[in-house]
């Protein structure tokens, strides 16, 4: 064993005897519950997405509760999302992600698939002499990435010139799954069916089909989609706003999978007057007593106040709420213990499992206006995450 692993094996040890005053603590069961709700929803066999650390969930931890269940694939957008994987699961992985050509030549194809939509990927593919699985990009209107229909029927005649090369997949990505005009997806997904009709025509069949994500697959109506990507949802969030159409037919039906805990660690006295935190932004209208929350905006806490522009945000301490007073800083957060009775080494919900609650992820995006995904990927890789029934 190098010395490099045997340093990574002392602090892995460590780490699981160090106790944490901040914890992420990922439901299990909310995980497997909202891929049979999707599955149930779509009627389609369930991608889940684990790209952006799982939503910030942590990727080891969500393969880890995802490995009883049969799924299709597991997909993630870079190869290095895929090795993390493959240390706790041995289900297939699609990497959807654009990677220089030139690496392929060195990567592990260990079960893996790959998203193509260029000649140069499919020809560096092809020329490492291995089995590879491939789906094809086709592009429906998001021009981001994915060949125009024309252009992916000339992808897969390229495809089959590499006998070790299997196109088993087609897919897109909706751009307006989450809008208001049903016209957009319906759009979409006619050219979606348009071009797997036509790659079929060149004598290939791909059987893993794909075009709709969370929200598009409660839209989608598909000839031939048999797969669905399952993103935020997974987690339990939301996709639509609390003013769409859609929000209802989901509110209450997923789990959110995640609760962001963190502890009391100081209790102050303020005096009426009194002001907290960088440039003054909060003045006790009375004496009051704060508390003090090793965690800031390098945790990933930032958008509870210095996100959305002004005083904004709630945590809960038992069934109570409190508003969090002052400027969020790197490393600290400072809430109202007003009429709270609180003591240090008490323990503090700053993003509720429960999704009703006032600091549950959709309720945050729906108050205040912040991406719902962004809430999530910003909590940042260090803060200790464990998987909970």
């Amino acid at each position: 064993m190098s010395i490099r692993k045997d340093i990574d094996a002392l602090l892995k040890k460590f780490e699981k005897e160090f106790v944490t005053h901040n914890l992420i603590e990922v439901s299990r069961s909310a995980i497997t519950h909202n891929v049979d709700v999707f599955a149930d929803l779509s009627g389609k066999h369930v991608i889940p997405v684990l790209k952006g650390n799982a939503y910030g969930h942590g990727i080891e931890l969500v393969a880890t509760a995802l490995k009883d269940r049969k799924v299709p694939y597991i997909a993630v957008d870079g190869y290095f999302e895929a090795l993390r994987i493959r240390e706790v699961s041995d289900q297939p992985v699609l990497v959807m992600g654009a990677i220089l050509p030139e690496n392929f030549a060195r990567m592990k194809y260990d079960n893996f698939a790959f998203v193509v939509q260029d000649e140069a990927t499919i020809h560096a593919l092809g020329k490492t002499g291995k089995h590879i699985k491939v789906h094809l990009e086709a592009n429906t209107g998001m021009n981001r990435y994915g060949a125009k229909p024309d252009e992916a029927v000339a992808l897969a005649k390229v495809i089959q010139n590499y006998p070790k090369l299997e196109l088993e997949g087609v897919m897109s990505h909706l751009a307006d799954s989450d809008g208001e005009d049903p016209a957009t997806v319906d759009v979409a997904v006619d050219e979606f069916d348009a071009c797997v009709e036509s790659i079929r025509a060149t004598g290939v069949n791909p059987t893993v089909l794909h075009v709709a994500q969370s929200a598009g697959s409660l839209k989608a109506k598909s000839k031939y989609a048999n797969c669905m990507r399952l993103g935020i949802g997974l987690y339990g969030v939301n996709p639509f706003p609390r003013d769409h159409v859609l929000h209802d037919k989901l509110r209450g039906a997923l789990r959110p999978a995640l609760r962001l805990t963190s502890t009391i660690t100081k209790i102050t006295q303020l005096e009426k007057g009194d002001k907290v935190s960088y440039n003054y932004t909060f003045t006790a209208p009375k004496r009051m007593k704060i508390g003090v929350l090793p965690l800031g905006y390098y945790e990933g806490a930032w958008t509870l106040t210095r996100g959305v522009g002004k005083q904004a945000g709630v945590v809960k301490i038992g069934q109570k709420f409190t508003p969090i007073v002052g400027r969020v800083c790197m490393n600290h957060t400072i809430i109202s213990l007003d009429g709270i009775d609180a003591k240090v080494g008490d323990k503090v919900v700053l993003y509720s499992n429960n999704g009703e609650d006032k600091n549950a992820i959709d309720s945050i995006t729906n108050e205040y206006g912040i991406f719902n995904y962004a809430i999530l990927t910003s909590l940042n890789s260090a803060v200790r995450r464990v998987l909970v029934p």
